[in-house]
């Protein structure tokens, strides 16, 4: 399960400007500067991963990539540029070489082409691989459609598209028999003779679905039902995942394929998720505001009382601690950070407005813009 994103080390939500991502990056730069923490190790863990992460957020083309192919972007550009290096005669014509459309993909045989064992090497779900063959031949290629609902609701189904340009026909065409992994007679890598393959031992990538989820769910765990293949698979979705969690189930998908459910956190209405902090606004009355008092607060635990203090500001923000979300890995929860939003009155009577007056006369607040 890989819950690193960019997004998340930064603290900003997918949809972040140029400029939210810049000032977010600056402010964590800040805090987390070698120069500040002499020797604390995690804290420069923490600036290199906020410089990585700005790296691909305020490039447009790396953080379309990477949006599209997570972590592995990298990977499928320079497959992109090989790919464009092989039409065009470039990367001295070796397809398996630097630069070429098989980079990482080896073939492993002697040059007489008489044992050629082909193994593609993926860290990504079908739909990146798929998209590495299409751009490579042509065509359709296989994905997972996915759509979600809890257990004992619908289903979401996923498994690869057949047709023209599936990895299946792919790999037949190449010589790879796509049930045992064996060689049907296709051209090796010098393009000579049968050959007698792999891909993995027969195993092809995995098959990638994405399952939408609440806040809620995402806080207490839940379960989605997955149909593979006409079969229907019940999963556990851990507490604590966010959008970019991966949940795999080995041997699951179509084909023996293992099935990585890929997690979608839908907004909220009321929280605004950081991590494994959370944020909220809560409205109070002017008076609670002046006077103090308790307020009830909801969080995702339940209810809790806040105190505020006299003379409380507009846009004040207090920490609630551990009312945050779960962590996925374990340890202690986040926090809550609840920003107060002070409610005046209004349709003040004329015996209101003469109080008004009254008060504010006795409380002679300076001018804040002077």
């Amino acid at each position: 399960m890989d819950v690193r994103d960019y997004y998340q080390i930064l603290g900003v939500p997918r949809t972040a400007s140029a400029a939210e991502i810049k000032k977010a990056f600056r402010k964590l730069a800040r805090e987390s500067h070698p120069d500040k923490r002499p020797g604390d190790r995690a804290a420069e863990q923490r600036f290199k991963d906020v410089n990585e992460a700005n790296e691909v957020l305020s490039d447009p083309d790396k953080r379309a990539k990477y949006d599209r192919f997570g972590r592995d972007w990298e990977a499928y550009a320079r497959a992109g540029a090989g790919a464009a290096a092989s039409r065009t005669g470039g990367a001295g014509g070796d397809p398996f070489g630097p630069g070429g459309p098989f980079e990482g993909y080896a073939s492993v045989g002697g040059a007489g082409g008489g044992n050629v064992r082909y193994e593609f090497h993926t860290t990504g779900g079908t739909a990146g691989f798929s998209d590495f063959f299409r751009m490579m031949f042509g065509g359709s290629a296989p994905g997972a459609r996915a759509g979600g609902t809890r257990a004992g609701g619908g289903a979401f189904r996923a498994g690869s598209a057949s047709g023209a340009g599936s990895v299946e026909d792919i790999l037949t065409g190449m010589g790879v028999d796509r049930g045992s992994g064996r060689a049907t007679g296709g051209a090796g890598r010098s393009g000579r003779g049968a050959a007698a393959g792999s891909v993995h031992g027969g195993v092809l990538p995995a098959v990638e679905a994405t399952a939408e989820i609440s806040l809620e769910e995402a806080f207490h765990g839940t379960s989605r039902i997955v149909e593979v293949s006409g079969k229907r698979l019940e999963i556990q979705i851990p507490r604590g995942v966010d959008t970019g969690s991966r949940v795999r189930l080995s041997g699951k998908g179509p084909d023996g394929r293992d099935l990585i459910v890929v997690i979608h956190l839908n907004p909220h209405g009321v929280f605004t998720r950081r991590g494994a902090d959370l944020e909220r606004e809560v409205p109070v009355t002017l008076r609670e505001a002046l006077l103090g008092g308790e307020v009830t607060v909801r969080t995702l635990k339940g209810r809790v009382l806040l105190t505020l203090p006299p003379g409380t500001q507009n846009g004040k923000t207090f920490r609630l601690t551990g009312q945050g979300m779960p962590r996925l890995k374990g340890g202690d929860p986040g926090d809550l950070y609840v920003r107060i939003h002070v409610i005046l009155p209004t349709h003040l009577s004329d015996e209101a407005k003469e109080a008004a007056v009254r008060f504010l006369d006795l409380a002679r607040q300076p001018d804040p813009r002077a």
